[in-house]
């Protein structure tokens, strides 16, 4: 069995804030990082340091080659990577003092994925084998139709969330990782109950897991339902944390670990991540998950 994760590579910009800036203000910032992310390859690294091998497959530009060397040094494949003409995605991050984020996307390159490329990438993998997605590359529906007719299970993190989630017959999903305002915008529901309860009525056979921030995860499928709370940390950057949950809590699903074991491990992955600044280099090792206590 083989793990594919078919995602966003982005040169991500961070701005130290005193505040998210307003409408109609300027602000200065007292600080700027560049550093490798992007939701696909922040959870390609996740997965990869959780101790799962791990496929990227997902457009540069031309000034995106660092790619190739961070994947490698994080044991990321990069068989599937392509560079193209044009620009990286990017994104443009304000970090408050509180750690709390504030992001502006550019698809760029992210959003130049063909049929052809996807049918290409797709050729190489087969029954059983799982398929991770986030909605910041182009194709969406086509690579969830793809993946589906040649019997992957496909894990699907609906963010950011737009009128191409629409798209996509979310029915062939086997595992969604979602947060709370994603959860909203998704069924039209205001609670964590109750979002799960729609989510549950629309994809009963589907894994939901409903990610709530400070307020823990909820993990439901069929008759079992857990929450998990999130471990109280002196916040820093919060903006790998979900991708750092998701990327755990992927690694302990295909470990065949105890749902409860997957969830402690995923949460508190999240919550060394929110203690560094950055994203990618954020994202802590199994062996520091191990060692973690609260």
């Amino acid at each position: 069995m083989k793990v594919l994760n078919f995602g966003s590579l982005n040169l991500d910009y961070t701005y130290q804030v005193p505040h998210i800036v307003r409408e109609g203000e300027t602000i200065s910032s007292n600080d700027v990082q560049m550093h490798l992310g992007g939701k696909g390859f922040n959870q390609s690294v996740a997965l990869a340091r959780a101790g799962v091998p791990v496929y990227h497959a997902g457009l540069v530009g031309e000034e995106g080659l660092d790619f190739y060397d961070a994947c490698q040094e994080c044991g990321i494949k990069t068989d599937y990577i392509k560079t193209v003409t044009g620009r990286c995605g990017h994104t443009i991050i304000q970090v408050d003092d509180e750690g709390q984020n504030g992001i502006v996307l550019f698809g760029g390159a992210n959003q130049k994925n063909t049929k052809e490329y996807v049918d290409e990438v797709l050729k190489n993998f087969e029954t059983g084998d799982i398929l991770l997605l986030q909605n910041e590359v182009n194709e969406l529906p086509y690579i969830i139709d793809q993946a589906f007719a040649k019997g992957m299970t496909i894990v699907l993190n609906p963010s950011p969330m737009n009128e191409i989630i629409d798209e996509c017959d979310l029915g062939k999903v086997s595992i969604f990782v979602l947060n709370e305002t994603e959860g909203q915008q998704l069924t039209g529901q205001t609670t964590p109950t109750t979002i799960v309860a729609a989510m549950e009525a629309s994809f009963a056979n589907a894994k939901i897991v409903l990610t709530l921030g400070k307020g823990g995860s909820i993990f439901h499928h069929g008759d079992e339902e857990l929450y998990q709370a999130a471990f109280d940390v002196d916040t820093v950057d919060t903006t790998a944390a979900g991708d750092t949950f998701t990327g755990y809590l992927i690694a302990g699903i295909l470990k065949k670990q105890p749902m409860r074991d997957v969830l402690v491990n995923a949460s508190k992955a999240a919550a060394l991540a929110v203690k560094k600044q950055g994203a990618a280099q954020s994202i802590p090792f199994m062996s520091e998950v191990e060692l973690f206590n609260m």
